[in-house]
């Protein structure tokens, strides 16, 4: 998170995030599935591939080989130490995700395959899982018994919602996933994105009910006023990542068959999400 100059932010988390890392492999993504033209290819591809080459490069090898991410970082849950985690779930399936797509930019451009994308590729870590659950981090084995880790974002969710089914992502596993956490977040302590993401996720499950419940959960951070701002409490009555994320979770529930079959709907320009 920089500002305009490149400069980090006034931040003491902004700074140890790195969900955001892959954004603009995706955004080029949904222009390019807008706008499938070689003209698209040639003005975002530096993009898509710098970015790539940043998180081929910030992966590294541990001493069993694989390629991890962490520490330092914060996951985009940010109850978990910089200092101590490795591996968030959403972060991993981002990182996948993105650099096969970057491949795939290379190859619409007529590149052979990154032989160093392909590399981390092929020994990233798996998405941590434990008793029959996706884990928030491969370091955080007490995701679901630890208080400390209940709260925030349930960003887990990411990589079976706003992320479609990567390489190694079971959907039985976050089904399963999605109940525990459906049963023991304290959803009083989250923010106004995270019912759209949780939304998402019963989407890309098939849970119809769920989603729609997701997004009309009588929880503080999950009010909209009058004038459509998402209001989180009276230090920030307006919080436009909600805004964002309702109307994301919108699109893919209307692209996706996500609404109750009894309902009526029309939409129109929308693009499917990947």
């Amino acid at each position: 998170m920089t500002d305009p100059w490149g400069g980090e932010t006034a931040s003491s988390v902004g700074s140890y995030l790195i969900w955001q890392q892959p954004h603009p492999i995706y955004f080029a993504e949904l222009i390019y599935r807008s706008n499938p033209s070689k003209e698209t290819l040639e003005r975002y591809a530096e993009i898509v591939e710098r970015t790539a080459e940043f998180m081929a490069d910030y992966a590294y090898q541990d001493s069993k080989g694989r390629y991890i991410l962490g520490p330092a970082l914060i996951a985009a849950q940010e109850s978990h130490d910089y200092k101590t985690t490795i591996n968030p779930t959403y972060e991993l399936a981002y990182w996948r995700w993105a650099l096969e797509v970057a491949q795939q930019w290379q190859e619409k451009m007529g590149k052979e395959r990154n032989v160093t994308f392909d590399k981390v590729l092929e020994g990233l870590a798996p998405l941590p899982v434990k008793d029959g659950l996706y884990l928030a981090a491969e370091s955080a084995i007490d995701s679901y018994s630890n208080e400390r880790f209940l709260i925030d974002h349930p960003s887990v969710f990411g990589a079976f919602g706003m992320l479609p089914q990567t390489k190694d992502l079971a959907p039985a596993i976050m089904q399963a996933t999605y109940e525990k956490i459906e049963k023991v977040w304290v959803w009083d302590h989250t923010w106004g994105w995270d019912f759209p993401m949780t939304a998402m996720t019963a989407t890309r499950l098939g849970m119809k009910e769920k989603a729609v419940n997701a997004l009309l959960m009588p929880i503080r951070t999950n009010t909209y006023l009058k004038n459509g701002h998402n209001f989180q409490d009276e230090r920030l009555t307006l919080y436009l990542p909600g805004n964002g994320g309702l109307l994301t979770a919108l699109a893919l529930m209307a692209t996706e068959n996500g609404f109750p079959a009894d309902w009526e709907l029309k939409y129109e320009g929308i693009s499917k999400m990947p």
